[in-house]
């Protein structure tokens, strides 16, 4: 951090139903530590809601962050992750090398510099009266997929190119991707990363599409080729359309957690008690949730860390689970593996299927509920396998790599 990071910035919303956003309120940096204040114009509007009342109830004053954070969890889901970050370092510090640390800016220069097409119904501000969003783009996907791999050689952009590639950073993940616009469908583009020793992009596109299959509430996901390369296309579920916005938090700030310690203390358990309290239809969702956990068993992902699962902020506070995304087997050289969130009471995050069924209380299902949600994901994931793996594009030898071993892993089975 430096004494030229901004001290102040303005945040934006777009209230439910509108194509337009208003201000909210401001965000101050008080050392590490970052309040929030409503603005008194949104305070006074008839259909002003909070924005995760939780941690920022609709009150007049300054509102510090809670349970150590040093900023309230609902900003911090807008800003960019370590892909945007190592973008936005790249314009103020010229080519990245692995050694380079995203921490030099601080978090307000990464929400006030990262793109405002960013998740949710939030963005960021240095002005409280005047909205001008920033990083529209006219570069073709060719051209951004090339600037991504220039970033990551840690080559210098062209400074059209580097403010283009900035439209994407505001979208989280550590993997490059850029926004685009298709007709009146938002859509992210995943690429391949220069670092990939194994087809990342056709591996994840097969999981979602096995997930959609298994009968997964998943995000609408499509591989095609652009210029010799895989490319995963992901249709937004926060832009319902005519300009308007869906506010969402992540499940990292649901648990009230932050990024150093939400993957030791992350827990699918303690999810499960948010879901009874304040999520719509809870019963449905808690049976979702146990499904996307056996799904994640099945295909062999243990990334499923708490910025990777989602809710809803609905105009009557209440939270709404997402559709699932980010769905991507991950290597192992070990048959044995853990999920990154605790699936039971216990502590349990043993990528097995005996976990969940050991925990399926939890999630109000009996045993025999829980099994027949396992019998029917291994029976769809064997007969639709090839179907899926056609669709993303697999080569014969991708999926002699991926089936069996990362997908329905015999560790998955062990009891």
């Amino acid at each position: 951090m430096t004494t030229s990071d901004p001290q102040t910035a303005f945040a934006w919303t777009w209230l439910p139903g509108a194509g337009e956003p208003v201000v909210v309120g401001r965000i101050d940096a008080d050392g590490p530590m970052h309040t929030f204040t409503y603005a008194r114009s949104y305070r006074e509007r008839s259909n002003a809601v909070p924005l995760y009342e939780p941690e920022l109830p609709l009150v007049p004053g300054t509102l510090r962050p809670a349970g150590g954070l040093t900023v309230a969890g609902c900003l911090r889901d807008c800003g960019p992750d370590s892909w945007g970050q190592r973008v936005i370092l790249a314009r103020h510090a010229g080519p990245l090398t692995s050694a380079s640390d995203v921490s030099e800016l601080s978090l307000l220069t990464y929400l006030l510099e990262s793109g405002s097409d960013r998740v949710g119904g939030l963005d960021f501000q240095v002005s409280a009266t005047e909205y001008v969003p920033r990083a529209t783009s006219s570069a073709t996907l060719e051209q951004l997929m090339a600037a991504a791999a220039d970033i990551e050689a840690g080559r210098m952009l062209p400074l059209p190119l580097a403010e283009a590639l900035t439209r994407g950073t505001s979208i989280g993940g550590a993997r490059p991707k850029v926004l685009l616009t298709d007709a009146d469908r938002s859509l992210i583009a995943k690429f391949a990363s220069t670092t990939d020793i194994r087809p990342v992009v056709r591996a994840e596109g097969a999981a979602m599409e096995l997930a959609r299959r298994a009968g997964l509430n998943v995000a609408p996901t499509r591989v095609i080729q652009v210029a010799g390369q895989d490319v995963l296309l992901v249709e937004r579920f926060d832009r319902p359309g005519g300009g308007q916005r869906r506010h969402l938090v992540s499940a990292l700030t649901i648990l009230g957690l932050d990024e150093f310690t939400g993957a030791r203390y992350g827990s699918y358990a303690l999810l499960a008690d948010h879901i009874r309290r304040s999520f719509t239809r809870p019963a449905a969702t808690l049976r979702e949730l146990f499904s996307r956990i056996v799904f994640n068993i099945l295909v062999g992902n243990t990334d499923d860390h708490p910025r990777n699962h989602a809710a809803f902020v609905n105009a009557e506070r209440s939270l709404t689970l997402t559709p699932a995304y980010d769905i991507c087997p991950q290597p192992r050289s070990v048959p044995q593996a853990n999920q990154a969130m605790a699936i039971g009471r216990n502590g349990e995050r043993s990528s097995q299927l005996a976990t969940c069924l050991a925990a399926c209380e939890v999630y109000l299902l009996d045993t025999a509920q829980a099994r027949s949600i396992i019998d029917t994901q291994i029976s769809v994931i064997e007969t639709q396998w090839r179907d899926a793996a056609d669709a993303a594009r697999l080569t014969e030898l991708d999926r002699q790599q991926l089936f069996r071993r990362e997908i329905l892993n015999e560790f998955a089975f062990r009891s």
